[in-house]
């Protein structure tokens, strides 16, 4: 029988969220399976993927043949060189420790790379925000200074309103006054 390793969609519309599973590779895609292997959730940023080495790594030994995404996963998460390193224990060219040692080295530097890639987009994340929170406060301040300034337009149009009708009624009470003294003279 055929063995593959492979996804096994599940999630709802636009929101895939995957089984990795070793299955006959006559039976369809979503039906039925030898064993669970893990899971694959591609709609966080980085990716969760969490993987049963062992049984991933017997799978392979029993011949199991991943399929290209697959590979990609089990090569992600060290299933692909754990099983390199098992082949060198079972032919004597490496010990049982230094084929741990080695793969713990390199999940090591792994982690060392997922995590600084999470603090690189959430420390993006944090300087979106402030720069979106200083390009809001421009904004405001432009906001109250120009109802401040229409404010003060305002109040000069009508203290030069006033002193205009002032003036025309000063005007007007000199012209009274004059054409009084014109019709007393």
């Amino acid at each position: 029988m055929p063995v593959k390793i492979r996804l096994q969609r599940h999630g709802k519309k636009g929101k895939p969220f995957y089984w990795v599973v070793a299955a006959d590779s006559r039976s369809k895609r979503d039906g039925k399976f030898l064993e669970k292997l893990g899971t694959y959730n591609p709609n966080t940023n980085p990716a969760t993927i969490e993987l049963n080495l062992d049984s991933t790594v017997e799978w392979l030994w029993n011949g199991a043949q991943p399929t290209d995404t697959a590979r990609a996963i089990l090569s992600y998460k060290g299933a692909l060189l754990k099983h390199h390193l098992e082949g060198g224990v079972r032919k004597g060219a490496l010990t049982q420790e230094q084929a741990d040692e080695k793969l713990a080295k390199w999940q090591d530097e792994k982690a060392g790379k997922v995590d600084a890639k999470v603090s690189g987009l959430s420390t993006a994340k944090a300087d979106a925000k402030a720069k979106a929170l200083e390009a809001e406060k421009k904004v405001n301040e432009d906001r109250i200074a120009a109802a401040k300034q229409a404010e003060a337009d305002i109040i000069a149009a009508a203290s030069q309103e006033e002193a205009a009708a002032e003036g025309e009624e000063t005007a007007a009470e000199a012209s009274a006054e004059e054409n009084t003294e014109e019709t007393q003279a």
